[in-house]
């Protein structure tokens, strides 16, 4: 195994120069990860959640739970933040983003 690829978010080993596969497992695990050309942007993970309806400042969001039983089960998103400081969400790597082998945990 090569030294500067790990799964373990809690092990000493490199945290730049990472290929994407590595970045992600690291984002699985709660961190932060960027490409080391984004500047200040950097993606985080937002996990699985149930949203309830009394939480809910969005009217169609609230709407969607009320109309199911009070709650709805959201799913996990990666988002961006972003150049301009606002939130990306539902961030989609491209092929560059996914090939490339300059991803940095933060």
């Amino acid at each position: 195994m090569n030294e500067d690829i790990c799964d373990n978010v809690h092990c000493n080993c490199a945290k730049t120069d990472l290929c994407f596969s590595t970045a992600l497992s690291w984002l699985k695990d709660g961190a932060k990860i960027k490409r080391a050309t984004w500047g200040k942007s950097y993606l985080w993970l937002l996990p699985a959640a149930t949203i309830k309806a009394e939480w809910c400042r969005e009217q169609h969001i609230k709407n969607l739970c009320t109309d199911n039983q009070g709650q709805i089960d959201c799913e996990s998103s990666i988002r961006m933040w972003t150049e301009d400081n606002k939130v990306l969400t539902g961030w989609v790597p491209s092929q560059s983003d996914m090939f490339a082998n300059d991803w940095i945990i933060l």
